[in-house]
């Protein structure tokens, strides 16, 4: 919230993610920027793959500087959690009047049985 406060809408994705460093900093939370990770498609080697942040080795936050959230962006997070194999993560959107979040769950990761829709 303090990002959104201090410095508003319209910026680009990456000046959030400058300033949402350093505010993770200045709260001494342990957070990893931009990780790569391979992408496979029937075990051969497709792609890569970069998330905005890993905090605390636990949570995956991806972050976008758009009008709304849509399908898509969910669905970004949503592939990121599997792929990465993270139970949570939290999609944050920067671009609209007000901060706009969503707590996205892995729903093939064993810790979210709860979540998973029969």
């Amino acid at each position: 919230m303090t990002v959104h406060n201090t410095l508003g809408s319209g910026f680009r994705e990456v000046i959030y993610q400058r300033a949402l460093a350093i505010e993770m900093e200045k709260q001494g939370m342990g957070f990893a920027r931009e990780t790569e990770m391979m992408i496979y498609y029937d075990g051969i080697e497709i792609g890569t793959s970069r998330v905005d942040f890993f905090v605390e080795d636990k949570i995956m936050v991806e972050l976008k500087a758009v009008s709304s959230l849509d399908d898509l962006h969910l669905a970004q997070a949503m592939n990121y959690l599997e792929a990465y194999k993270l139970p949570v993560g939290l999609l944050i959107n920067f671009g609209s009047k007000t901060m706009e979040f969503k707590r996205v769950f892995n729903t093939k990761h064993p810790d979210n049985a709860n979540y998973r829709r029969n």
